[in-house]
């Protein structure tokens, strides 16, 4: 996953006009537009969905309080292909507006076709903004134009359920060939409130690939707070883009803290959202963070190792190896149908046109895996 990152110039225009949606409330006597929903969840989290009228140019608004947002649409995932979507944020401690940042517009996560996550509205990525409350939002079209329904989605990740089962799942040991499990804080760990996904859970074939991402948050974080960004990620996968739980199967702090993702078993093959076109058969990491330029600190490395060797070596899958795979959308790389070979840990870049899991931590890919076979001999 990618969480954009500032834009060093102004957005391009594009075909067609350039629609400024900035929000703030009616003036007087203008007609009203469609009203806010808000969303609350069970935790004391919330995600607010303010319409962006198209073609309507307003001045930034105050908003209530969120640490995330994206802008979503209803329709297909591409409906922005060929555009771009700016916003800027107000620091809700100290007033101050930052500058532009470019959001994503097509989705590089996401579900597989076939899979039951697939559902009737897109997103941006999302962006991890702190706590913030206001909000201005510019976008470009494509040469589509502009989607129906088009809004901006702020999250606040609230306070976390109350656990009601064990926060931790302990190490295990070594058994064979297969490498240890690491520590993995369990969702009741981190807070998900359970309401919010499906309730049923859905499997793919043995996990013999997994793609390493980073969230594209902020890198200089406590790791305390790492939950905080864990929830309001899930919060909008599953609200905003209508998925069935949060898209990752783990994710790992800067600290190497190993967090369960999507529910189903941490031991079992869950079917994830989080690389286009290659869902069956892999499990997504992410690093929570943004390693474009900020060098990923040893302890990260580490759990991201930990995790693939213990995951892979559940199937006996050699890190150090190669796993082909078949792309289910054409999205992707590659063309539906397409059987691709890739390195049994590899990065989301290497399916699907996008700079995840950043320029200082895709290079280090080949130190994971070594760290990961020796994890599995030793």
């Amino acid at each position: 996953m990618r969480i954009s990152l500032p834009a060093a110039l102004p957005a391009a225009v594009l075909a067609g006009c350039t629609a400024v949606l900035l929000l703030q409330p009616a003036a007087a006597g203008a007609p009203a537009g469609p009203a806010p929903r808000y969303r609350a969840s069970a935790d004391g989290g919330s995600v607010t969905a303010l319409p962006l009228p198209g073609g309507r140019a307003m001045p930034p608004s105050t908003t209530r309080p969120f640490e995330l947002l994206g802008v979503g649409w209803d329709g297909p995932g591409g409906a922005l292909a060929g555009g771009s979507v700016r916003v800027r944020t107000r620091d809700a401690a100290t007033g101050i507006w930052t500058g532009w940042h470019t959001l994503e517009a097509d989705g590089e996560d996401g579900p597989d076709t076939a899979s039951t996550d697939a559902g009737p509205h897109s997103a941006t990525a999302p962006l991890w903004t702190g706590r913030s409350d206001g909000v201005a939002v510019e976008v470009t079209p494509g040469p589509g134009g502009l989607p129906a329904g088009l809004r901006v989605e702020l999250v606040d990740p609230g306070g976390g359920a109350a656990p009601v089962t064990a926060r931790t799942l302990p190490a295990g040991p070594s058994d064979g060939h297969q490498a240890p499990r690491p520590a993995i804080i369990t969702r009741a760990g981190w807070g998900a409130d359970e309401s919010l996904r499906d309730p049923d859970f859905e499997y793919t074939g043995p996990v013999r690939e997994v793609f390493v991402h980073h969230t594209a948050s902020a890198t200089a974080y406590d790791c305390a707070d790492a939950p905080r960004v864990i929830r309001a990620i899930y919060q909008y996968h599953v609200q905003t883009n209508g998925w069935r739980d949060i898209g990752y199967n783990f994710l790992v702090d800067r600290c190497g803290t190993v967090y369960e993702g999507r529910a189903g078993g941490a031991d079992l093959p869950v079917h994830g959202a989080h690389t286009l076109g290659f869902n069956t058969d892999s499990a997504g990491v992410a690093a929570i963070g943004t390693y474009v330029t900020d060098l990923p600190p040893p302890a990260l490395l580490d759990g991201l190792a930990r995790t693939a060797a213990w995951k892979l070596g559940l199937t006996g899958q050699d890190p150090a190896g190669t796993t082909e795979l078949t792309s289910t959308s054409d999205g992707s790389l590659y063309p539906k149908g397409t059987a691709v070979t890739f390195d049994a840990i590899s990065g989301h870049r290497d399916a699907f046109a996008t700079e995840c899991p950043g320029s200082a931590l895709y290079p280090l890919l080949p130190t994971i895996r070594s760290h990961a076979v020796y994890l599995r001999t030793h």
